[in-house]
């Protein structure tokens, strides 16, 4: 399939590779059995003391003991939150719950008294762990006022105070675990309305990361290094599942830290890193500031949001390593495509990717749902083993998500050329009707990117009386902010005019997601209520 000369967007799921009927539990068995003792997990830290390592064999000893323990205060089949950063023992309940067949409800060591009542009460939790505090965050106090609104928590659990945990389990054997038994519910961000549970099975969780790791290269003794967070899709399935898989080493920090990262991916000798646009733009960034040794690297891997080329190629120049990019979101596992870093200079500088093995994708009209041809934009939709089973509890979203053939709809807009490659464009819900033209702000971005000196960019659709809608585009620059006029003739130069934002804003710094995505609909709420209309300093202006 890979020189396929397609005429309409479809990719059928291809069979270069087999699922595997593999659980959490069982890929960990495995590689303890193959390579006991080597290094299978450091949580790492600037001084050599505060790191803590483990070789395969003793991850598989303290997540068994992590799954007896589990085991001796809940029945196979509960739901078990964790809220904490990316710590160890983070890894030892995924691992734990998933040989003890329980299911784990991740939740954001920045969530607040709100949202940890929700997750818990919406994914019917009897379980959490959780940290006392993180950064400035007292989850121990938002644990305190939530229990007793929760009848359905039976208990919680500091892990601060894991020895004790541990220290007594359960003396029944470990459960059989069906691959395809729930093994995460994993939240999507809730920019539309309320949080959605992605009920994830362990069959599809093993497989998407086995395969993408094996997409990005990454083998036996291998160090792989990250700082997504764990309670991410791109954290505890990727950057953990996968190198388990690969008999490779996974090497974290607590928490992403520029200069951690550099200084981890340095010593440690990495070999493979996986981040984010967002994460990539801090790092080079304080690169400006010293250097650092990257010999070691074999290759970057960058996912999460749509990478513009001038990025692109800063990554693979400083880094002086090929640039593989994936496309995907947490219903699917979360991988759907991705490229390789035998791919073409021109599809890995503009994020064109192909899907992973037996994974079916296609791209259709929003209104009609008919497969678009080759170079059109549509709604991406992915089928097979990756999707999840269905938003826990949520009857009515899952349809509107999975269709009655059991194609996921995304959401996101794409292109799918004619071998197959697919290049994301945005999402559905951005895309901005002016005066009755379809414009695609990911489009405008990426020649915004390669202006010279802006480091981040955000075009957003704002309501307007005349037209509908219309463009805002707000930019973050190193140095010298550039005139209105001289960004007008840039984007005119190179795009239809009716494309160049009408409103140019500066801004200091952009409202993140904690994985790294700019917070649009933020951005526009903020120019809604007039956030931007006095801010004489971040203002550039209408562009008439």
């Amino acid at each position: 399939m890979k020189n396929a000369q397609l005429e309409w967007s479809y990719w059928p799921a291809e069979d270069s590779d087999e699922i595997h009927p593999t659980t959490i539990g069982s890929i960990l068995r495995d590689a303890a059995t193959a390579a006991p003792n080597r290094t299978a997990m450091v949580n790492w830290a600037s001084h050599p003391s505060l790191r803590r390592t483990w070789t395969f064999a003793q991850l598989l000893r303290d997540a068994e003991r992590t799954a007896r323990a589990l085991l001796l205060h809940f029945r196979p089949g509960s739901h078990i939150a964790i809220q904490a950063p990316n710590i160890p023992e983070w890894v030892l309940l995924e691992l734990g719950a998933g040989l003890a067949g329980m299911v784990i409800v991740t939740i954001s060591p920045s969530g607040r008294a709100r949202e940890l009542e929700y997750v818990l009460r919406q994914s019917q939790a009897v379980g959490l762990f959780h940290v006392a505090g993180f950064r400035c965050n007292p989850i121990q106090q938002w644990v305190t006022e939530v229990t007793p609104l929760l009848p359905n928590l039976q208990t919680s659990f500091a892990i601060e105070a894991w020895d004790e945990f541990l220290s007594k389990g359960s003396e029944e054997p470990l459960p059989e675990v069906d691959p395809y038994a729930p093994a995460q519910i994993q939240y999507t961000s809730g920019t539309t309305g309320e949080p959605k549970g992605a009920l994830l099975h362990h069959a599809g969780l093993t497989n998407n990361a086995r395969m993408a790791m094996k997409r990005l290269g990454v083998g036996a003794g291998d160090v792989y290094a990250h700082g997504m967070p764990f309670f991410h899709t791109a954290g505890c399935v990727l950057s953990v599942l996968g190198p388990i898989q690969a008999g490779a080493t996974q090497v974290f920090p607590q928490a992403f830290d520029s200069e951690l990262l550099l200084g981890l991916i340095e010593r440690e000798r990495a070999t493979h890193f996986l981040g984010v646009p967002t994460m990539f733009v801090c790092m080079i960034e304080h690169l400006r500031q010293r250097k650092y040794d990257f010999s070691s690297l074999k290759a970057v891997c960058c996912g999460g949001a749509s990478i513009v080329p001038e990025l692109a190629r800063d990554i693979e120049s400083i880094f002086s390593v090929k640039l593989n990019c994936l496309y995907g979101q947490t219903e699917s596992s979360p991988v759907i495509t991705q490229s390789g870093t035998d791919d073409l200079e021109e599809d890995r500088i503009n994020a064109a990717t192909r899907p992973l093995p037996q994974t079916a994708v296609k791209i259709v009209d929003p209104l009609s749902g008919a497969v678009v041809r080759t170079g059109q934009i549509g709604e991406v939709c992915t089928r097979g083993y990756l999707v999840m089973h269905e938003y826990f509890d949520k009857i009515e979203a899952s349809a509107l998500a999975i269709d009655a053939e059991r194609w996921l709809h995304t959401g996101d807009l794409g292109a799918m050329d004619e071998r197959g490659y697919i290049r994301i464009t945005g999402r559905l819900k951005d895309m901005v009707i002016r005066g009755g033209e379809n414009l695609f702000p990911a489009e405008i971005e990426a020649v915004l990117a390669e202006y010279p000196g802006i480091v981040e960019v955000a075009v957003v659709g704002v309501a307007d009386a005349k037209m509908g809608e219309e463009l805002v585009a707000f930019v973050r620059i190193h140095g010298e902010p550039p005139s209105v006029e001289a960004l007008k003739a840039y984007v005119c130069k190179r795009l239809a005019k009716y494309k160049t934002p009408r409103y140019w804003r500066f801004v200091a710094e952009f409202p993140l997601t904690e994985s790294g995505k700019i917070k649009k609909a933020v951005l526009r709420e903020q120019w809604t209520q007039g956030t931007f209309a006095e801010n004489k300093a971040g203002s550039l202006g209408a562009a008439s």
